[in-house]
């Protein structure tokens, strides 16, 4: 793909004036702090996509759920890891999931649930000017996918001036 290309990664509403969509939509950018509806129509996209890639595996294996689940052990083990699916999950409740087990893993939402923000649009603050780590790594993108393994290292940058606790825009403690 070539640079500047006109591709994009998400797709539109069908209907772009549905009231109860737009109602719906309006309310998860503003629980998950998201910056305008692209950033959940992307995440819908990303949800669309496994959903056909586990139909995908379910049809090729002529409905028998467990030679399925053998033939997409990387793709179950993908989701896995990100969080998006339990252990004990198999392909069934990739059908099942929702928007929000998506938006659920995002850095902006993981670093609001561990109390590093007051809100989720303080969260996405804080990661944009750099103020958050994972796994010692500096991250600026709100909407990074943090893995199973990384929620545990999400935490201020040694750098920031955050880390001190009598900082005004800290977190108050529950």
């Amino acid at each position: 793909m070539a640079l500047g290309s006109n591709t994009k990664f998400y797709e539109t509403p069908n209907h772009p004036y549905q009231g109860e969509r737009i109602s719906e939509e309006t309310g998860l950018s503003g629980k998950y702090g998201l910056k305008n509806k692209e950033e959940l129509w992307r995440a819908q996209s990303e949800l669309r996509q496994y959903r056909r890639e586990a139909r995908r595996l379910i049809g090729d294996a002529g409905g028998d759920a467990v030679a399925a689940a053998d033939e997409g052990a990387d793709f179950l083990a993908r989701l896995q890891k990100l969080g998006i699916l339990s252990d004990e999950e198999s392909l069934d409740e990739v059908l099942a999931l929702d928007v929000t087990d998506i938006l659920e893993r995002r850095l902006q939402t993981v670093a609001y649930r561990k109390g590093l923000a007051n809100t989720t649009e303080q969260a996405r603050q804080f990661i944009n000017h750099g103020h958050v780590r994972v796994d010692g790594r500096r991250v600026t993108i709100p909407s990074y996918k943090v893995e199973v393994s990384e929620a545990d290292t999400v935490e201020f940058d040694s750098n920031s001036p955050l880390t001190d606790e009598l900082h005004p825009e800290r977190a108050e403690e529950q």
